[in-house]
């Protein structure tokens, strides 16, 4: 049994306390809203996953000083864009206990991912990424999933894992932490791309090519940042991407449907009331994408898309009509 902090109280930082909490651990969850946290200590409910009940040992503060005193583990679970600004404020607070970052995107101003945010904030602290195909709602529901755990101390990765795995999750490991990391933070842009397709009425051959050209172009530019090819085709990448693809669940793939139908950004945040990481994210990867010299023509199109008034339906005609290349 550990004593646990987990550093937001949205979908997936509820959602994993739920797991942890499951297997007898004491969770104490960090919000920054004080309805939230009246909301889960009070009446044992979150928000964003309607259908759960919140078990009793978990706990949630408003105050950094309480949610991490005498904890053995720190979960961070925030949105992307927060994750620096988030650590600076309770890493005065933080002693040994190993920090797992939860979250998945980019720093939009640094191009950073959120690994290289850690080492930035807390210089050779110990840390993991936690990823893989896991949305929120099934993980609350203890539906099985599987997941990968990347560090660069073995046993670190074995922490971790024993906190987190039982038979209703199953946990593997990885020394590349920037594979993982990027293989969760550039799915979200093509499933961005697949909510664009399913409002569009395209079938299952156009799915089927988004998901493997649009792997294709993540492991380019994931391999030219330091991220091993196989991390790519694993659960981080392969299995990440197929399940925020084609789910209903995946708040990015139902962005993407808004911004297919016409919507605006603005209109389409205020609609999925969430943080959408595709959309902070497709900036980023565009700029990484010209950095690293890496050719994303999915990527490039939804930029057009979006910041250039691109029709979505002549955006599909563009990539289907680009020079003929062998795969």
């Amino acid at each position: 049994m550990k004593k646990i902090a987990v550093i937001g109280s949205g979908s997936w930082g509820v959602a994993l306390s739920m797991h942890l909490a499951s297997m007898g651990h004491i969770v104490k969850i960090w919000s920054f809203a004080e309805e939230e946290a009246n909301l889960i200590n009070k009446e044992r409910k979150c928000v964003f996953l309607p259908e759960i009940t919140i078990p009793e040992n978990i706990t949630c503060y408003t105050n950094f000083e309480e949610a991490l005193e005498d904890t053995d583990l720190i979960i961070h679970v925030t949105p992307s864009k927060f994750v620096r600004n988030i650590i600076k404020q309770y890493k005065h607070l933080v002693k040994e206990q190993p920090i797992v970052m939860c979250a998945k995107g980019f720093e939009r101003e640094t191009l950073n991912s959120l690994d290289e945010i850690i080492e930035e904030e807390l210089p050779n602290h110990p840390y993991a990424v936690l990823s893989g195909p896991s949305h929120a709602e099934e993980v609350s529901k203890q539906i099985p999933t599987a997941m990968v755990v990347a560090a660069k101390d073995e046993t670190l990765q074995e922490e971790v894992r024993s906190t987190f795995m039982n038979e209703k999750m199953r946990i593997y490991t990885s020394f590349d932490i920037k594979g993982v990391e990027l293989g969760g933070a550039l799915k979200n842009i093509i499933a961005f791309c697949a909510g664009i397709a399913a409002e569009l009425g395209l079938g299952d051959n156009s799915f089927a090519a988004l998901i493997t050209r649009g792997l294709t172009e993540i492991s380019r530019l994931g391999v030219k940042m330091g991220g091993k090819q196989d991390t790519f085709y694993g659960l981080t990448g392969l299995g990440d991407l197929i399940v925020t693809c084609l789910s209903e669940h995946s708040r990015n793939r139902r962005a993407g449907k808004l911004i297919g139908a016409g919507k605006t950004i603005e209109e389409t945040r205020q609609i999925v009331g969430m943080t959408i990481e595709s959309i902070d994210n497709i900036e980023v990867a565009y700029e990484l994408s010209k950095i690293y010299n890496v050719d994303m023509p999915i990527v490039h199109a939804v930029y057009d898309v979006l910041y250039n008034g691109l029709d979505p339906k002549v955006a599909v005609t563009m990539l289907m009509t680009r020079d003929k290349k062998s795969e």
